[in-house]
């Protein structure tokens, strides 16, 4: 079974959640007998062709743009993946790429969708991308052979808002790291940010609005707390918002850029807790990793946050710094203690790849498809 997937800006340590679902899910199913491709996008990537831990990832030439560059990129792969791949199963990534689905199916190709969340709802987007978005996700269930979803109370409200197509979506959530084994060892810990173990609140992810890093610096700041914030990632493309974030940085709020390896690990073990106030999520990779390393957690009580069924002092009203500000203050008062091996067999990437691999795998003996 030979599978190429589109989509992703590409593998490996690229950021992004659908970057961290792809270098997850994919070797795995390659050890599990399948053969994949990644189409990575070249401002992304160094090389033109390698391989990561059995999967082939080919560079395929986009422009870096913050509007045009995934549907100009979807476009190109799909046709590349034609002319020169010959896959069996096209697999898109998001609902941007999935408005391409009827052009892979044209072209021959049966095509699955992982939805990794109602992107509309991000705030950046004006009201021309947004009915744009929500085409992609209407024609990605309509016009697709299979439909993963990450997130468990969307995967039903897709189910309802699309019965006659209602087999075809199924719930296959994000994984998390498996735990941590023996110790990250705090020397590890980026000796320029000036953090010690237990001493640093520790968010990840893109300076983009929805992230809500505006609303946790704003608690930080009014919070009683002698604790360091550390917000690890960076902006894809630099803006007005991105650079009016950056500007807050101080001697306790830090800025630490893109990190990973043994750095990000050490950075998610050895933090007090880990916040993440987003206002939009498929389901949270960097949630379930800081679970998964052991961390306490706070997130924003939107419905992929939820999702994760995490102890409920750890939930706080989506936008209110005043909540969370108070969250920050109390943390040691806060029953935020979880069962972590119940949540790695809930969200383990082995599985999740297992049942990916089976439903594909089930497309080639279903004459309805």
């Amino acid at each position: 079974m030979k599978i190429c997937a589109i989509g992703l800006r590409g593998i490996p340590e690229v950021m992004g959640g659908i970057e961290s679902h792809c270098q997850q899910l994919y070797p795995r199913m390659v050890k599990n007998g399948a053969s994949v491709t990644v189409i990575a996008r070249s401002p992304y990537v160094k090389q033109k062709k390698y391989t990561y831990e059995g999967v082939n990832v080919i560079s395929v030439w986009t422009l870096k743009h913050k509007f045009l560059e995934t549907f100009m990129h979807t476009f190109f792969a799909i046709i590349y993946a034609r002319i020169f791949v010959h896959p069996d199963v096209v697999h898109l990534h998001a609902i941007g790429p999935a408005l391409f689905t009827p052009l892979a199916r044209l072209l021959g190709m049966k095509v699955v969708v992982t939805h990794h969340g109602a992107d509309y709802d991000r705030q950046k987007w004006n009201g021309f991308a947004k009915y744009i978005l929500k085409s992609g996700e209407k024609i990605g269930v309509i016009c697709g052979n299979k439909m993963f979803v990450v997130g468990k109370t969307l995967t039903e409200r897709l189910k309802q808002q699309f019965p006659n197509h209602a087999d075809k979506i199924v719930y296959v959530p994000n994984g998390m790291l498996p735990s941590f084994s023996g110790d990250i060892s705090p020397d590890f810990l980026p000796q320029e940010l000036s953090v010690s173990p237990q001493n640093y609140v520790l968010t990840v992810g893109r300076l983009v609005p929805e992230k809500g890093f505006h609303d946790l610096a704003i608690a930080y700041n009014e919070a009683n707390t002698n604790l360091k914030l550390v917000i690890v990632g960076d902006a894809d493309h630099r803006d007005e918002y991105s650079v009016a974030l950056l500007k807050q940085a101080s001697e306790n709020v830090i800025f630490a850029g893109r990190r990973g390896g043994d750095e990000l690990k050490a950075l998610f073990k050895h933090a007090k807790f880990f916040v993440l106030p987003s206002y939009h999520e498929g389901l949270p990779i960097v949630a379930l990793e800081a679970i998964s390393a052991g961390t306490k957690v706070l997130l924003s009580d939107i419905a992929p946050n939820l999702d994760i069924e995490a102890p409920a002092d750890s939930y706080f009203p989506v936008g209110d710094t005043s909540s969370l500000s108070n969250k920050i203050t109390n943390i040691d008062s806060l029953k935020l203690d979880m069962d972590q091996a119940s949540f790695l067999q809930k969200f383990n990437w082995d599985r999740i790849a297992e049942s990916t691999r089976g439903y594909i795998s089930a497309l080639f003996t279903s004459k309805a498809n």
